[in-house]
């Protein structure tokens, strides 16, 4: 499931809505981003503002999530990703992967949140006290992303 939203989420409540009823969940893993009050070692950040393509990133993440299904054995998953302006401290993403077992839930999570960081189509804007600065792709998110790629590589051999 997948939801792109303005408004704030409570993790706990998407969670219980998920597992609801469902007795062949073994393990669910809850991955929830923040904006962080700094970025780097000297950059304080007084509000992120995050833009999206309506009708695009909602393909996308559907297709990351899409991806994710067809690698892991998963029961249950959900993506929200907020956008417009945030504060430091507010939710902006939650990703939550369900099983039958540890493992998958927790692979399943951390490929959603590498191919999130990387792959979805949105744009962050840092506003700061000397002005307001575009967030840039970091190699290290890239690089954690390509491990997944590498996987797929070699399952497909």
């Amino acid at each position: 499931m997948i939801r792109v939203q303005r408004d704030d989420f409570d993790p706990g409540l998407e969670l219980a809505r998920l597992t609801a009823g469902r007795t062949d969940i073994g393990g669910a893993v809850l991955f929830c981003g923040l904006v962080r009050e700094m970025a780097g070692a000297e950059a304080r950040i007084q509000a992120m503002t995050l833009e999206h393509y309506p009708g695009m990133t909602e393909k996308m993440l559907g297709q990351i999530e899409a991806e994710a299904l067809a690698r892991w054995p998963i029961s249950a998953s959900l993506i929200i990703h907020r956008y417009g302006r945030l504060m430091p401290g507010e939710r902006i993403v939650l990703a939550i992967t369900c099983s039958a077992h540890r493992q998958a839930a927790f692979e399943a999570n951390m490929f959603l949140v590498d191919w999130l960081k990387t792959k979805a189509p949105f744009w962050k804007l840092e506003e700061r006290p000397d002005g307001t600065a575009w967030v840039e792709a970091r190699a290290s998110d890239d690089a954690a992303a390509e491990r997944w790629s590498a996987r797929s590589d070699k399952a497909a051999e």
